[in-house]
């Protein structure tokens, strides 16, 4: 066969086998000159490979057929055609759901890779390739039964001190899929003994600064997905600052935004909101040169934090994230986004009820809805009550959407212990009085009394003449306290004194 023929062959097959073969065989003038037993072993491969998509039987049964024919010619050993028709038959036999003899051909790939039959560069490809297929197929509990066995005996024979053949990339590699499948699994124990390992290995290895960077990297995701399961933040907290202290190492960017997402979470659980958002925008960077579509569940949690810290920032305003402002898994916290920043609480709850399945199916963010309720009610709170120096919380509730006073008051609690507001509630009249702090509102407090603006029957419940003459008794009482504590104030003592 020349090499235009197998190039033309090649280009119809799978892009990982084509690269393998076209590696492990450069045809030379000797390699024209081989015996006519090869080239019927050879030709024997290419007419099993014609039948996979005819009858998998068949082909099986062709490719028993190349590894026989080649151990007869060299004395039964294993030859590069073996270990090809035998990476074959672990993929036809994971094609029809046959795990068993799948199995079986996997250790016999492995028998054959431990006999030196092929190079480490075409080793590497298939078996990470095998790996590949096997844990982006085997989804279910019996298929991540098979991958588990699969990496056992991968990393059995790959050990780089007792393996039959000794690969320490090719070992850390698949202990690191071990690894992530674990986590799957929520197999807890197991993992901690696979994280200890591979951090083992990072000691004493002999490579560059950049290798075992990279490396540190792999082993720091796969730990701080562990302890963000386990809701343990002081380690996370802990490996989280080893991992951004990392330096030489080039991490595939999608491995950095898993750390920097979580990091965000991390942040998110301790409500430091400022920093959860710079970290969720550094997460979806790096997903978005990842090409990772996950790029925009962290755009949300990026716009949540954003919200929660109350920031006057529309994160849409950034170049990044600019693009992504009408994609439809996005528009709906655009919009979000807007109503918050316009204190319009009606619409804000509007659109967190009309996109339900947008906004709330991920568990993150319905964890958080409640603290962005409560951000904007205390926003449009604040707004509501700056003119006032007395007023009713049933007004206050309607303000914000109709909310029970128990909530009003919860909200006005947490302003007075926060300092943000000079006030005390009077429970038995259902009102909120303001302070001299907040009444004054930065007026020379030397002048006389402050004034307060009208206060309206309507908060009081409606405008009835008794309502309106409650609110006059209520504006005066408010204002002769006033002159009492600046006649006090101008005497040098004070009478004032309240209690928060």
């Amino acid at each position: 066969m020349s090499d235009d023929e197998e190039y033309s062959y090649e280009y119809n097959d799978e892009d990982e086998e084509m690269d393998d073969e076209q590696s492990d065989f450069i045809y030379t003038d000797e390699d024209q000159d081989q015996d006519d037993i090869d080239v019927d072993v050879e030709n024997a491969y290419y007419n099993a490979k014609g039948l996979k998509d005819t009858s998998l039987d068949d082909a099986a049964e062709a490719f028993e057929g190349v590894v026989t024919m080649e151990r007869e010619s060299i004395d039964e050993s294993y030859g590069p055609w073996s270990y090809k028709a035998i990476k074959q038959l672990v993929k036809l036999y994971l094609r029809s759901g046959n795990a068993t003899k799948m199995m079986t051909q996997y250790e016999r790939l492995l028998d054959c890779i431990s006999t030196g039959a092929v190079g480490q560069n075409a080793v590497e490809k298939g078996v990470n390739g095998i790996l590949e297929r096997v844990s982006s197929q085997c989804q279910d509990a019996a298929g991540r039964a098979l991958a588990k066995n699969l990496y056992d005996s991968t990393l059995r024979t790959f050990n780089p001190r007792f393996g039959k053949s000794p690969n320490e990339r090719l070992w850390f590699k698949t202990n690191l899929k071990l690894g992530q499948l674990l986590y799957e699994m929520n197999e807890t124990a197991q993992l901690q003994l696979v994280i200890k390992d591979l951090l083992k290995s990072q000691g004493g290895q002999d490579g560059t600064e950049r290798y075992i960077g990279t490396h540190l990297m792999e082993i720091y995701a796969l730990q701080i997905q562990l302890y963000s399961r386990q809701k343990d933040n002081k380690k996370l907290r802990e490996i989280f600052e080893r991992a951004m202290r990392v330096e030489g190492g080039i991490p595939h960017p999608r491995t950095l935004a898993l750390i920097q997402e979580l990091g965000g979470k991390m942040h998110m659980a301790s409500r430091e909101f400022e920093a959860a958002g710079k970290t969720f925008f550094q997460a979806f960077k790096s997903y978005d040169e990842a090409g990772d579509p996950s790029r925009l569940r962290c755009l949300k949690y990026l716009v949540m934090a954003s919200m929660l810290h109350a920031s006057t920032i529309n994160p849409f305003d950034s170049q990044e994230a600019r693009p992504y402002k009408d994609d439809p898994e996005i528009v709906a916290m655009t919009n979000l986004v807007q109503a918050f920043h316009s204190n319009e609480i009606r619409k804000f709850e509007g659109i967190l009820r009309q996109n339900q399945g947008k906004i709330m199916d991920d568990e993150f963010v319905r964890e958080h809805v409640a603290d962005l309720l409560r951000t904007i009610r205390t926003q449009v709170l604040r707004s509501v009550i700056a003119p006032y120096t007395r007023i009713s919380l049933e007004f206050i509730a309607r303000q914000l959407n109709g909310i029970p006073v128990e909530d009003v008051e919860s909200l006005l609690v947490s302003l007075i212990l926060d300092g943000k507001l000079d006030g005390r509630i009077d429970q038995v009249k259902g009102v909120l009085l303001k302070g001299r702090a907040d009444t004054n509102n930065g007026k020379n407090q030397m002048a006389g009394i402050t004034s307060a603006a009208p206060v309206s029957g309507e908060m009081w419940g409606g405008n009835s003449l008794d309502a309106r003459n409650c609110a006059s008794l209520e504006q005066l009482t408010s204002a002769l306290e006033q002159l009492t504590t600046t006649i006090t104030s101008v005497g040098g003592r004070s009478t004032y004194h309240q209690i928060m």
